[in-house]
């Protein structure tokens, strides 16, 4: 289902699309079972907090990207299509990046829990799965917002992992 409802910038409207929900959910498979895994170690879940105003941008950031990805749809983009040149890019990209980070809580969660394993795993390849959503979808808006959740979500975790 996607439904368009006030259009904000050229073919930019305000609508909502609930396939971006399910990619959110899809993103947030390893939260939801990691309690099956009965961890000795969690250094992601159990990080000292470095700098609150960091954690307040990156929690905001966040949601402002699912809020994007969901509540922004586009004129002519259906409910799914891959597209073609940037967006087919965007689309198989966003798909391996979901995948890639998978692998890395698989890794994660058989106890090799490295700073550079979850620095590039864990951290720094959701933003770039909602980036890639952002081209595929030619959700510009998302594209920028997933960047900027990239730097400040990278920047913020290893300062917490540092300490």
């Amino acid at each position: 289902m996607m439904v368009k409802w006030v259009k904000v910038l050229g073919d930019q409207y305000i609508g909502f699309w609930i396939l971006g929900l399910v990619l959110f959910a899809l993103q947030e498979i390893p939260y939801m079972v990691m309690p099956l895994f009965k961890l000795e170690n969690n250094p992601i879940m159990n990080m000292q907090e470095s700098s609150a105003i960091l954690n307040i941008f990156e929690k905001v950031i966040g949601v402002l990207c699912i809020i994007i990805m969901t509540f922004i749809v586009q004129e002519k983009v259906t409910f799914f299509n891959v597209g073609n040149g940037l967006c087919k890019i965007g689309f198989f990209l966003a798909v391996f990046v979901l995948l890639l980070n998978f692998v890395g809580w698989g890794i994660y969660f058989s106890g090799h829990q490295t700073i550079g394993i979850m620095m590039f795993f864990i951290v720094m390849l959701p933003p770039l799965y909602y980036v890639f959503i952002g081209l595929w979808r030619e959700n510009w808006l998302l594209l920028i917002t997933g960047i900027l959740f990239e730097i400040i979500h990278f920047s913020h975790v290893y300062g917490n992992l540092k300490m």
